[in-house]
């Protein structure tokens, strides 16, 4: 019997059964890797080994290994910073704003969105770290009374503000991601074979039963993370792009730029969660739970937040003519028309031009051109730092003192390091952790599936609230 929702397609394909969804997601946990998953890991692994490299010898030889002059203090470090930290922003976005919408298209990306957002903060907070240039008197900088003379922490900083921001951010989003692992942690578990498995599974699964009350407190918990994390999502960006517009250099100095870093993030981020979702969507053979619905969902979130960042673009250049000060005038021509234009000119391509193209249904429905759209935008991206930080910098009020900046092999080791450790990172969670979220899919199956499931599931799902009976039935059907 067809089950067609008279208002959209399906979000789960191919009729699936609670049974089955727990065999698609788990097949690959339990798989010996293979080799391409191997091959991938060594890439990953390689690009690791360089970023070793690189931070041994910034941390040996001191920052003055990185390409900044005298003019250009902040360049290469500060821009992968903030590209990373905005990556990491689309993870929690889409759990914990979409959880509290209700929005049922989630269930299937959240988890590795979530992971993504770990990673990705964990790649950005190691440039900050760096940047001290001897981290390991980084307690220095903390407010301990007395204790190192005259070095206090200057609270008026947004650099501070950073700290206590992406750490909370941090912290608030692995608890999220981790609460959300335990009942597929518990599934995994009790299908393991292995002993060490069988002991590692039970370890992460926190003894969880699947229980009546283990549901009510997990959803109740979920809700909570998400009503912390939303506000979080919007702050920490905010904060990010306070470090440079409480300053008064021109080009950095616009109110502006709270909402439209913000905006920036959820674009950056939304993009690399389709680029990864697309590769691991074919890998893992999730075309029934990565649909094309999906695909477009999110897509059209990244035609309103690239449309958001085009016209702060504008608007920049509006207020900068508006103000009548000539500095300020001058940061923006130099931008779009100085040495570093064809900076400027990928940004406003990669970022304005290109992602117009998913107003087009077709375009917006087509994997190939996604997967192509959302590198260009993650490239766009990380010239908008770029942009910002290095043109702002590089042509000050002494012509004496203009300056070009150049990278060296240490600040591109950094950064392409950096590339390695967050797909070390993701590789491994995608073979050992199960990368969509089983109980959260089954939940949603009624509802949003191509057909309705056969009756002798019927009872189960009535049983329990939400998604409780899903993964005890599907426990009992993986025990069969």
């Amino acid at each position: 019997m067809q089950h067609v929702s008279p208002i959209r397609e399906p979000l789960v394909t191919g009729g699936k059964t609670y049974h089955d969804i727990t065999e698609d997601v788990c097949r690959q946990v339990e798989a010996k890797p293979n080799m391409r998953w191997a091959a991938a890991l060594a890439v990953a692994l390689v690009g690791f080994a360089i970023f070793c490299y690189s931070v041994y010898r910034t941390l040996w030889f001191g920052i003055g290994e990185w390409g900044l002059n005298k003019t250009v203090g902040w360049a290469w470090d500060i821009t992968n910073f903030v590209w990373w930290v905005g990556i990491g922003h689309a993870g929690t976005l889409i759990s914990a704003i979409l959880l509290l919408f209700r929005q049922k298209w989630r269930t299937s990306i959240n988890r590795a969105a979530e992971a993504m957002t770990i990673f990705a903060v964990i790649c950005a907070a190691m440039f900050p770290v760096l940047h001290m240039g001897r981290p390991w008197l980084a307690y220095w900088v903390l407010p301990l009374p007395n204790t190192f003379g005259s070095l206090w922490v200057n609270f008026n900083s947004p650099l501070l503000w950073d700290v206590f921001a992406i750490s909370t951010y941090f912290s608030v989003s692995l608890v999220f991601w981790y609460i959300g692992l335990i009942p597929d942690f518990a599934t995994i578990r009790d299908r393991a074979t292995g002993p060490i498995a069988r002991r590692a599974y039970a370890i992460l699964s926190f003894g969880w039963t699947g229980s009546a009350k283990a549901w009510s407190r997990y959803e109740t918990v979920s809700l909570i993370l998400a009503g912390l994390a939303t506000p979080l999502v919007l702050s920490v960006h905010t904060i990010v792009s306070m470090d440079f517009a409480t300053s008064v250099i021109p080009g950095w100095h616009t109110t502006i730029f709270p909402p439209y870093f913000v905006a920036g993030a959820i674009f950056s981020g939304f993009a690399m969660v389709l680029t990864l979702m697309i590769i691991t969507r074919k890998v893992f053979k999730l075309e029934d739970y990565i649909t094309l619905e999906h695909i477009e969902s999110m897509n059209k979130v990244i035609i309103l937040t690239g449309s958001i960042v085009g016209v702060a673009y504008i608007t920049e250049f509006f207020i900068a003519w508006y103000s009548q000060v000539e500095y300020e005038q001058y940061a923006f021509i130099n931008r779009a028309t100085g040495p570093y234009w064809w900076a400027y000119w990928s940004m406003m391509t990669c970022n304005v031009i290109t992602p117009q193209l998913f107003w087009v249904r077709a375009i917006r429905r087509s994997l190939v051109a996604t997967f192509i759209i959302t590198i260009f935008v993650n490239i766009g991206m990380w010239f908008e730092r770029f942009v910002i930080i290095v043109t702002s910098l590089h042509r000050d009020y002494l012509p004496s003192s203009w300056a070009m900046f150049s990278p060296t092999s240490i600040d591109i080791g950094v950064y392409v390091g950096t590339i390695g450790l967050f797909f070390t990172l993701f590789l491994l969670f995608a073979k050992y952790f199960p990368v969509v979220n089983m109980a959260e899919v089954k939940a949603i199956l009624k509802s949003s599936s191509e057909r309705k499931q056969p009756h002798h599931h019927e009872p189960h799902a009535k049983a329990m609230h939400g998604s409780a009976k899903h993964t005890i039935t599907n426990i009992s059907h993986s025990n069969e």
